[in-house]
């Protein structure tokens, strides 16, 4: 190819430039001006010919196909993991939330709205239609949230047949907090360093006055349910329970476990340096 592109250049230097014809060129008629013209030229035969390599190597920047496959990177957003369905032989890639779905896990991580709310309904169904002789676990890790969508995962939790278990990590605040005391007795558990927060459900109104009257009757119709259950799931009398809760109660991992919000604090076992077993490598929590 660089043969013959360098036959048609010369061809053109040839036919366009006042020198002689290259065969009869000796040194008294190369001039320094000819020199000049097929030192440019050889450069930007050089320099094409340079491209067309690079192309040829590096499909991307070309049509062509190279000599080295292309390395395709992850796309940025939810991370993908191997997973291997039981049963089945061969490992396919999953979206991280597939595969704790798979493994009877809903990550409550942020603020429940009502679209996240019915997310959390639909997949806490469908896993209890599957299999309800198995426990399903939340993990929390959340704000809080709006009541409605909160209290129908409360109002879900209690209605399933499977034990639904679960796990504080970060921080619980507000409704997050009182979902992960309203887990099966037992199956309540937190990190050491998890944070929880609680405090009487608060509500804003607006117009006449009896909207707003009939706003705070909703409200405090709601305090007292909410109020009631928290009584029921920690053992304390109602009467404590609205004198703490007065206004805001936070909680250490340790605090929450004294008062009844939790059964225990768990760590994630640590990987010994000279693990051996695949059973060691994969300890779960402890």
């Amino acid at each position: 190819m660089a043969l013959a592109i360098s036959a048609m250049s010369l061809h053109m230097i040839h036919s366009t430039s006042p020198c002689p014809p290259l065969a009869r060129i000796d040194a008294g008629q190369f001039s320094p001006k000819c020199c000049c013209l097929l030192t440019r030229h050889t450069e930007d035969l050089t320099a094409a010919l340079c491209k067309k390599v690079h192309q040829s190597v590096h499909p991307r920047f070309g049509k062509s196909r190279g000599c080295r496959a292309q390395v395709t990177m992850m796309p940025i957003g939810t991370p993908r993991v191997p997973y291997r369905t039981p049963g089945e032989g061969g490992w396919q890639w999953v979206d991280i939330w597939n595969v704790l779905y798979r493994e009877r896990i809903i990550f409550i991580g942020q603020y429940m709205d009502e679209e996240f709310g019915n997310q959390v309904l639909a997949t806490m169904l469908y896993l209890d239609s599957v299999d309800s002789s198995k426990n399903m676990y939340l993990y929390i890790n959340s704000p809080g949230g709006d009541m409605t969508p909160s209290l129908a995962i409360y109002d879900t939790m209690e209605s399933l047949k499977s034990p639904v278990g679960t796990l504080a990590l970060g921080y619980a605040y507000n409704i997050a907090g009182f979902l992960l005391a309203a887990g099966t007795k037992g199956l309540r558990v937190a990190m050491p360093l998890t944070r929880i927060a609680l405090q009487s459900p608060a509500g804003a109104a607006r117009g006449q006055a009896d909207d707003i009257q009939n706003e705070a009757k909703e409200l405090l119709r709601v305090k007292n349910y909410v109020f009631k259950q928290l009584s029921i799931k920690t053992g304390h009398p109602i009467e404590k329970i609205n004198n703490d809760l007065s206004r805001i109660k936070r909680f250490s991992a340790q605090e929450a476990l004294d008062y009844g919000l939790i059964d225990r604090i768990v760590r994630p076992r640590r990987i010994k340096p000279d693990a051996s077993s695949k059973q060691e490598v994969a300890a779960g929590l402890a």
